[in-house]
Formats: structure tokens, sequence, C-alpha cells
């Protein structure tokens, strides 16, 4: 069993440089707390910064990120193989075992940004801050990628030999991947990522930070932090204490680069800062009033009245005849993915930030919509959650959901947006053959590498219908492309037209609604017939033909995305027509308790 070496008798064996800060290096921070204290920080921090170069890493490591606290053999102290309390199982020599190529842990060690750099587009004087890059495993360093940091569930989709896991989160307010390091290096990895967002907190908006609202990084000075991860930080910081290793490393970063990281000289700095964390222990109340709304063939809405909490509900998780469906910040929610023609139960449960779930919200009752002709169960969405890959590679990638099979080119697994996204470098993503033909198209697009906005092509069948762009400041953009209006069976492919090392684009979210054959649609229900015309309408008016109109209750219309668009009780009690002045030209579907038809507005 090792010990961690008393960092004043090791003193004189440690080797770091002997100028320290002055004594006034953090003055004027007396008596400040919230964003004042952090703005103060950050210029003292940025002032006197000497930037330093990618390469200058390497020589910063020699005194920065050497075992003088367990080995005490001034191997490199990688946060990912070292094992605190018995023999770690490699190490590496400082100089010798730099990456380098790397196959398996153990091949080298690599500069590791504990915020990806892919966030700052690898500028200046980010992409070179020893304060938050650190020596660690090559291939631990590749498989944690740019995943946020938080807890990872009970199966890990990656282990490292020291214990660090990547997996699904179960850090309360997200549910992507994330990368979660041994407790002995919780708070380092913390107090390093305090660091950045006090930095650098002038430019947050700047970066590609968010990664839509799960992300690692806020988008203004203060706090700095998407909310779930600032209080899984705040948790690993007050449960890790400040080691002798970080206070070594933190003095031999000053000499290297003349600045440091105040979170590490005075930990209390965080809770003046951000607050304390709080120890939670209270569940929170069930959400009540649960209802369902809106029904397509494959997704039913909810909306519910918000539970409460001693200190505030953090997500709701969703679920589906008892099986979880979605977890969700507000009060709403659409499940997807559903069977046509099907009754579900749903319920929620609250959770707050310390992960007490609530009792059940009452159970509400929801049936899809039947498939409309062509066969609406080929629409629907793809959310990229199955597609697996090897980090920092490009190649083609196959995976199947929902039933359909999936091919990308030229393509890279490990980047994220809403959970996982397939990233397309100058290749392409197709579908295999979907059944209901397509009306609209939606899709997420982020520029993840590169500087320029540009479009990616859309094809379906082969033929181009549009095309989908994405900025330059590498937002999360959500784009539409309406009225594609192509029946039968259909093959969506997305083209990404540029050169060999230019733009690199994620997707995520992508969804499409059905089309079929359009015309008079005539469906028999216990030996009856109805019929509707004109179809194409014209003048306003719908006419319906058939046995026993008048005992029809409900007539209720919907768009082909699913949306009601306009109910009508006893419709036919007077008339055998429908008065659809107000609704504007395009596609709908007629649904009573007798029958369900489709027809056109012109």
């Amino acid at each position: 069993m090792k010990r961690i070496l008393s960092f004043f008798l090791l003193s004189s064996a440690i080797f770091f440089a002997s100028a320290q800060a002055p004594a006034t290096y953090y003055d004027g921070t007396a008596g400040l707390t919230g964003i004042t204290l952090k703005n103060k920080l950050s210029q003292i921090i940025t002032d006197g910064h000497q930037a330093k170069t990618y390469n200058g890493l390497w020589t910063a490591y020699q005194t920065t990120d050497r075992d003088y606290f367990y080995e005490n053999d001034g191997s490199v102290l990688d946060i990912y193989s070292e094992n605190p309390t018995g023999q770690d199982p490699y190490n590496f020599t400082i100089g010798t075992n730099q990456c380098g190529q790397y196959s398996v842990e153990s091949d080298c060690y690599n500069r590791e940004h504990i915020v990806p750099q892919s966030l700052f587009d690898e500028a200046s004087p980010m992409v070179a801050d020893v304060n938050f890059i650190r020596a660690t495993d090559g291939k631990v360093n590749g498989m944690r990628s740019n995943y946020p940091f938080g807890k990872v569930n009970t199966s890990p989709s990656f282990t490292s030999q020291n214990g660090s896991k990547l997996g699904t989160s179960v850090s309360p307010g997200y549910t992507g991947i994330v990368f979660e390091p041994i407790d002995a290096f919780k708070g380092d990895v913390a107090r390093m990522i305090f660091y950045f967002v006090t930095r650098y907190q002038s430019q947050l908006g700047n970066f590609t930070s968010t990664n839509g609202t799960g992300g690692m990084l806020g988008t203004t000075a203060f706090p700095g932090l998407q909310p779930w991860e600032l209080d899984q930080l705040r948790a690993w910081h007050a449960a890790d204490p400040v080691s002798p290793a970080e206070i070594s490393r933190n003095n031999a970063t000053y000499e290297y680069q003349k600045n440091k990281n105040p979170f590490i000289d005075h930990p209390e700095f965080v809770e003046l800062i951000w607050g304390a964390q709080v120890v939670d222990t209270q569940a929170p109340t069930a959400a009540t009033n649960l209802i369902t709304q809106n029904p397509t063939s494959s997704t039913i809405s909810l909306s519910w009245t918000a539970a409460t909490d001693n200190i505030g509900v953090a997500s709701y998780d969703v679920y589906a005849n008892g099986v979880l469906k979605t977890t969700v910040s507000g009060t709403t929610a659409t499940v997807q993915g559903l069977a046509p023609s099907t009754t579900y139960t749903f319920y929620v449960i609250a959770k707050d930030a310390a992960g007490n779930p609530s009792p059940q919200s009452n159970n509400s009752d929801g049936t899809t919509l039947a498939g409309q002709p062509g066969g609406n169960t080929g629409c629907g969405t793809e959310d990229f959650e199955m597609i697996t890959g090897t980090p920092n590679t490009y190649a083609t990638i196959t995976w199947t959901n929902n039933n359909i099979n999936w091919t990308s080119t030229v393509s890279r697994a490990d980047e994220t947006m809403n959970g996982k996204a397939i990233t397309l470098r100058n290749g392409t993503l197709t579908s295999s053959p979907i059944s209901g033909g397509i009306k609209n198209l939606e899709i997420k697009t982020q520029l993840k590498y590169g500087s320029t906005a540009g479009s990616l092509n859309v094809f379906i069948n082969d033929v181009q219908v549009g095309t989908i762009t994405y900025t330059a400041n590498k937002t999360v953009s959500t784009l539409n492309i309406n009225n594609i209006n192509v029946s039968g069976n259909i093959v969506i492919k997305i083209v990404n037209p540029v050169s060999t090392s230019g733009n690199r684009v994620a997707l995520d979210d992508l969804t499409w609604t059905c089309f079929g054959a359009l015309g008079t649609s005539e469906v028999k229900k216990d030996k009856s017939e109805f019929s509707i015309y004109p179809n194409p309408v014209k003048n306003n008016e719908l006419f319906v033909k058939g046995e026993n109109l008048s005992k029809i209750s409900k007539a209720e219309i919907y768009d082909l995305s699913g949306k009601l668009i306009e109910v009508m009780a006893n419709p036919f009690k007077n008339s055998n027509k429908i008065n659809l002045k107000g609704i504007t030209k395009g596609n709908y579907i007629l649904k009573t308790d007798s029958f369900s038809t489709k027809f056109i507005v012109e």
C-alpha cells in the first residue's frame, strides 16, 4: 500500500522551480464574492500569463507532471493510470514515452485538454495552457475524446486500468456520454475546469461550448458552466480536497507560464463564487396533472404540473409502459419511436440535483394514430445514439435503428450534440429504403472543425431536394426542408461536398414526416362505406358521403406531422360538409370515430 508523502518533507527532493508567485498575487480579492470575485481572479490570472506553444507542453511536463507523491520515482503522474493505493499498472518515463502512435494503454503519454480543444478550435493561448492540460495515457485520452466529465452508470462502455470510466451519465440533469476519473483525481479535474471558465470567461460565448443544452461550458461569464456540470464539479471539489501534488504542479506552472490556478491556492474561492455544495437528502414531490396530447402514428406529447423540491427539481424521467423513454428538464415532452395504433400508459418521476427521485406522477394513457397509406411506420427519427466508432478516427460506420440501416462514410462517432452525433468529413450519410414517402425533413447541424459557414446537400432517391446549412461560429442550427413530397419507398442521403480536409459537420436529431399516396380514400367499417370529395379541396368545403353520418360524435383534422389543427363536435349533425376556411394549403388527415382519410387543400 502506497502513502502520499508529505509535501513539506519532499520539498527538497521535488524538482520544480524555486521561484514562486509573489505574496501579493491575490491582492484585491479580500471580501469579494460571486461574479465580482470571479472577475477579479480572471484579471489576476490573465495579467502576466505568458502564452506558450503546443509543443512547449512537453517541456512543461518535466516539472509539472512528475510523480514525487505516490511512487516518488519521477515518472509521469498520469491521473488516468495512477493507482493511489497500490501498484500502478504501468509507468511512463518523462520525455521517452511521448506520443506518437498508440493502440492500447501504456503505449505512450499524450497532452489531455481537460476542456476539449475542439470547443475553442485549437486556438491560442488555450491550446497550450498547462493549467488545464495534463500528461495522460494516449489511449485513455482518445477514449475520453471531447465528452464532458460526470458520473457514469453501472455499465460503462470503457474502463481504464486504474478505473477511469466512459459511459452514459447518471449525473442529474444530463443523460449523454460522460467520462469519470477515479475518486482521487475528481477534485483535480473540477479545479482545472473552474480555472478555465475563470481565465477565459470573456470568450465563453465564442466557444463551441454548449452542445445543445447538455454540454460542459456555459456561454456567459457567470456561472460559466452548464448547471448540471457546475453541480457535479462542486461536489467533486468538496469530496476530493487539494493535494500536495496539485500544489506542487501549480507552483511549477507559475514558473513556466507565470500564472496559477487560484482554486488550488484558495479552495474556498469555489464556494465564495458559486456557493456551497449543499447535501440534499430530501426527494421532490410527485409531478401532477399528467396528460397526453397531439398523438401521431409514432409519437405522443405529454405535459404536467411541476414537482416541488426544497432546493430545486433538476429533471424528469418519462416512462411509457414502465420503460424509461426520455429525460427532460421542463414540464413537457414528446415520446418518440412508438408503434401505430397502440395504447401506452405514461408517468414521470422528478429528480433533484442530488439524484433523489420523487414518487411516480399520476398515470395517463395515450393512443397513437394508425399508420397512413404508404406505411407511416417508415416515418420517424434518427437520433444517432446507436453509432459506435474509434475516437479521433474517420471511417465508414454502419448501424441499425428503428429497423432502418444507416451507412456513413468518412465519418467519426465521438462528437456530441444532443447526445451522440455523426460527423461527416467529406463523406455521405445514407439510409436503407424507407416506406411511407417523405413530406418534410428536419435536422440539427453544427460545425465541429473548420472556420467557414457552408451547407450539405440532401438527396431523396438520388435527386437533390435541398440543402442544410451550418454556421461559422459553430452554434447548433435546426434546419427544415419542406414540401419534398415524394411517395412510396425513399432513400435519404446527406452529402458533405467539401474537400478532404475541409469543414467537418456534425448531424443530430434527424426527423421526417410521411407523404404517401394522396387522393380520395375510402375506409370500410362495419360494412359502411365513406368517401370524401372533392379531393383536392377547393372553395374551403370538404364533403363526406356515407351511412349514419349524423351519428359521428367528433371529427379531428391533423397535418401530416401529427399536429392537431381543429376539433369539431357532431360535425355532420346538420350537414355532410366541413368548412375548412382558415386552413392553409397542404396535406391533412380527417379522423372521426368511424373512419380516417387524407385530403389536400389547394
